[in-house]
């Protein structure tokens, strides 16, 4: 039973742990001393962490491969603000000794609700033609399969099984939402983009043990997947307009919508460019939540830096929760004074004027009144 997840590291900064994980990546690298180490990334369903062996290394480094699980002991610290382990030593598992939920994290919403989501959206289509091509997709079992499973990333976002339905489902929410606004917007084809636009990512990505790239998704990337599975689709759909045709196959190789974020082609049309900034705006707000939650335990409002944002981020609850109360200033209030009190201070008052003075000073309440004597007044 494995106890101790990624997800309790705060807790155990400095300290020796035993626990178990899953290879996400293995490298044997160089010492300066020419000896070699191990690089590897570990992970668990709360995530990944950067683990080094440096010591006793020969005979480990044939020991295990990635996608292994690993029995490891070693010191949990920090390196330039983030967690790493230092590996002391390490025992291959095999799989009847892991329980496989332990190292691939899940969607907390319900696959089956999400996908009924989907349904009744696409039951709203006011195009058949657009509707029966998603309805397609739908109703084909192993693509159905793995798109309520598959995550929507690696790493960068909604990396986790269920992760690409989730993704999708929010993003009908907005494309819906937004389209409203936009009435010149054709819903349906933007709806339609947004099922498709990363469906190719049910080859793509591996998602067994770790999440990584099939070799057919290295060689070729989701965006011509998914060209091919459009086909495939349309062939058996005699009939479906070639200018619809030509929409969808542009959206889906524009999604990314710039150049250099491997987009062969810019979104030349509202849908396109609405489909663009909604995936995008979705991804990075799943990326800050994930952010968040996983640095909720760690002192101060500021996270360490997030490689998908390129930015550290400023939890806002805890900023706002640790600010100090305005201090409350209770007001002055002069004690009341009895007319032989208040006869008694004048009169000590008028003993100390200089009858020649041109300033009268008078103080009441605490608080000094300097006037000009009215013979001297402009």
């Amino acid at each position: 039973m494995k106890e101790f997840f990624l997800s309790d590291c705060c807790h155990h900064e400095n300290k020796v742990i035993t626990s178990t994980f899953v290879v996400v990546s293995k490298q044997v690298k160089p010492k300066k001393t020419g000896d070699p180490y191990l690089a590897l990334v570990l992970g668990d369903r709360c995530g990944q962490i950067e683990a080094k062996m440096w010591d006793n290394v020969d005979g480990a480094i044939d020991a295990f491969d990635q996608d292994d699980f690993l029995k490891i002991k070693g010191l949990l610290n920090k390196y330039k603000n983030r967690f790493q382990i230092t590996i002391h030593k390490l025992r291959r598992l095999g799989d009847s000794e892991v329980d496989f939920s332990d190292y691939l994290p899940k969607t907390t919403k319900d696959i089956g609700e999400l996908w009924r989501t989907l349904t009744e959206y696409v039951s709203t289509f006011k195009d058949p033609n657009l509707r029966g091509l998603v309805e397609a997709f739908m109703s084909d079992p192993e693509i159905a399969e793995a798109y309520r499973n598959a995550p929507a990333a690696k790493t960068m976002h909604h990396a986790y099984i269920g992760g690409l339905l989730d993704h999708v489902v929010s993003l009908f929410h907005s494309c819906d939402l937004l389209s409203r606004n936009y009435p010149q917007i054709n819903r349906d084809l933007l709806l339609t983009g947004a099922f498709l636009h990363d469906i190719g990512k049910i080859h793509e990505l591996a998602y067994n043990r770790s999440f990584s790239y099939t070799t057919r998704g290295q060689l070729l990337g989701h965006m011509i997947i998914e060209l091919e599975m459009l086909q495939a689709k349309l062939a058996q759909m005699p009939g479906f307009p070639g200018e619809l045709k030509t929409l969808i196959e542009h959206m889906m190789i524009s999604h990314h919508g710039q150049y250099e974020f491997g987009s062969p082609k810019l979104p030349m049309f509202p849908e396109a460019v609405m489909l663009h900034y909604l995936d995008d705006l979705d991804s990075k707000m799943e990326s800050a939540r994930a952010h968040l939650e996983r640095s909720a335990e760690v002192d101060g409002a500021w996270t360490g830096y997030n490689a998908a944002l390129g930015r550290s981020l400023l939890n806002t609850s805890k900023f706002i929760e640790k600010r100090p109360p305005p201090r409350a200033i209770e007001p002055s209030v002069a004690e009341p004074l009895s007319a032989d009190a208040t006869n008694s201070e004048f009169q000590q008052t008028d003993e100390k004027l200089d009858p020649v003075a041109s300033e009268i000073s008078v103080t009441i309440a605490g608080l000094e009144i300097t006037e000009l004597d009215p013979d001297e007044k402009i």
